[in-house]
């Protein structure tokens, strides 16, 4: 039996370990032929990744790694290599299914090359769409290749839509947990650390997602990404907050019925469904015990003390490179807040700056939005982030 040709793009993340224990366990590198496995920083993983899948090539994406990952792979038939180029070279190598897990905006070239294949790209970098709008569903439109995503929340949502006519629904109601700061009040948010928001109560993440999702700027890159995706107008994607992240998502109808995925916190659900599609395979993920679990609880998002989704809905109006702009100024303020030169709430005034300056300027408009706009606009949101954050400092 052919092997499957499969590629894991940020195959060290979070995402890309949970893919790799998938893929182990249905065969290995004796059932799939493993093309191109990439990383960034952790080049000992990788190399073992690469090692043990026997892949073609193992990439970092950056190029002073080059040296570590080549003398990591010594002695094996993996190719090494390094840099954003060869991040590319490596998604043009025709495989049948893609995952693109690659962090940030970053993640977005190698997903529109991996398209051009007509297979399957599994998309958990949310920030494709995000920045790149309908970039990645016309480029899979153009070649005949599915997009499946693999948020939880969107793989809850195609999962309950299958079968269904969309034209039909009413709402799509994205939940969030409320992360480790859901009752905190402002003035605590105000004091927030690093540490504190990586400590997420429900996943088991990255560590910029797990930022995001304290500060609700994950769930606003859902609102923006479940338009884009499913093409529904913005008044029909609520927020609702759900401390026990058993409800993934739900979806209502015009009939005033809903449908909701339920499952315990575990990201397989969402990568093997994308990964076995059509097909439905056994998981390694616990099964939902209802009667222990006891009770779901609900509430309204507070956007006073969590502004991201109001942003998000900024974004969605004003429309153009909006989103670009909105993910760039998010990555520069959370790399800030890292580094502990700006505090947890001003992430959001930053990216709330930044959008104004740019709508103001006329940036965030273009005649065609392609892919060298959309960077373009990236790289000018980050240079605008960077002033908010200097004038912040010096304040």
């Amino acid at each position: 039996m052919e092997r499957r040709r499969v590629s894991v793009f940020g195959s060290t993340g979070s995402i890309g370990q949970n893919t790799l224990d998938l893929l182990r366990r249905q065969g290995g590198a004796d059932s799939y032929e493993v093309v191109a496995l990439t990383g960034g920083d952790n080049i000992a993983l990788l190399a073992a990744q690469a090692r043990e899948m026997r892949a073609e090539i193992a990439v970092t994406a950056r190029d002073d790694n080059l040296a570590a990952l080549r003398q990591a792979l010594d002695g094996s038939d993996v190719s090494a290599a390094a840099g954003p180029a060869a991040l590319c070279e490596a998604a043009a190598r025709p495989t049948a299914w893609s995952m693109s897990a690659i962090g940030g905006c970053a993640g977005l070239e190698p997903g529109l090359i991996a398209l051009q294949h007509g297979g399957i790209l599994a998309l958990a970098n949310k920030e494709s769409l995000v920045a790149g709008g309908q970039l990645l569903p016309e480029a899979a439109r153009g070649t005949g290749a599915t997009i499946l995503p693999v948020d939880s929340e969107h793989s809850a949502i195609y999962q309950a839509l299958v079968g269904e006519d969309i034209g039909r629904l009413d709402r799509m109601i994205l939940t969030a947990s409320g992360g480790p700061f859901r009752d905190w009040s402002l003035a605590e948010l105000h004091r927030a650390t690093p540490e504190q928001a990586l400590a997420h109560p429900n996943w088991d993440m990255g560590r910029m997602i797990s930022v995001d999702s304290a500060s609700m700027f994950n769930k606003a890159l859902e609102m923006i990404e479940a338009k884009e995706f499913y093409g529904v107008r913005s008044d029909q994607i609520e927020v609702v907050v759900h401390p026990q992240s058993v409800i993934h998502s739900l979806v209502g109808f015009v009939d005033g019925s809903m449908m909701a995925h339920m499952g315990t916190p575990d990201m397989r659900f969402a990568i093997g469904y994308a990964l076995n599609w059509p097909e439905r395979l056994d998981l390694p993920v616990a099964p939902l015990n209802l009667a222990e679990l006891g009770r779901l609880d609900f509430q309204p998002p507070d956007e006073t003390r969590f502004p991201a989704l109001r942003l998000a809905r900024e974004v969605m109006t004003r429309g153009g490179l909006s989103g670009a702009a909105f993910n760039a100024a998010k990555e520069a303020a959370y790399h800030a807040f890292m580094a502990r030169q700006i505090g947890f709430t001003a992430m959001a005034r930053i990216v709330e700056d930044v959008l104004e300056r740019m709508a103001q300027d006329g940036d965030l408009t273009a005649a065609t939005i392609d892919l060298d706009n959309v960077l373009a606009v990236d790289k000018l949101a980050r240079l605008r982030a960077g002033d908010a954050i200097e004038t912040r400092k010096a304040s």
